[in-house]
């Protein structure tokens, strides 16, 4: 059943708005997964070459060919789950003022990141629940 009109707008709407939340992560859910296809496969060729060297080897009495199997068993599964490397940059691009403007950093060394007001970061959730509260207060507006 397609999408009536306003359902279609609505959603848009909501499209409009994660990108402009969380722009990093509309990036990732927009990408395209076309190069995880030939990974699964490989690993999946790794995995099963592996399995029949292991259960080769057992049969034949052939300890190094079981060990040589597990290790391709493994590696196919360690391929298979870690991810492609990105390319990471040298730096923050920029700083977000206070107003939301974007202001180029001035050093390619990467700086840790601070809370305003300095002290400790109090911990993932409390950190969570900053966000949540300072996005309820700037809806209400």
């Amino acid at each position: 059943m397609p999408l009536s009109e306003y359902e279609q707008r609505v959603l848009e709407q909501m499209e409009r708005a994660l990108t402009s939340d969380d722009p990093r992560l509309a990036n990732t859910l927009q990408s395209t997964g076309r190069g995880n296809a030939l990974r699964y496969v490989l690993s999946g060729v790794g995995v099963v070459v592996g399995l029949l060297l292991l259960v080769v080897g057992a049969a034949t009495s052939q300890t190094w060919l079981g060990a040589i199997g597990f290790v391709l068993m493994f590696a196919g599964v360690v391929f298979a789950f870690l991810g492609p490397r990105k390319k990471q940059q040298d730096g923050p691009v920029g700083v977000v003022a206070d107003d939301g403007t974007v202001q180029p950093s001035h050093g390619g060394a990467r700086k840790p990141r601070r809370r305003p007001g300095g002290g400790s970061s109090g911990g993932f959730l409390a950190r969570l629940e900053e966000r949540w509260e300072n996005r309820r207060n700037e809806g209400g507006r």
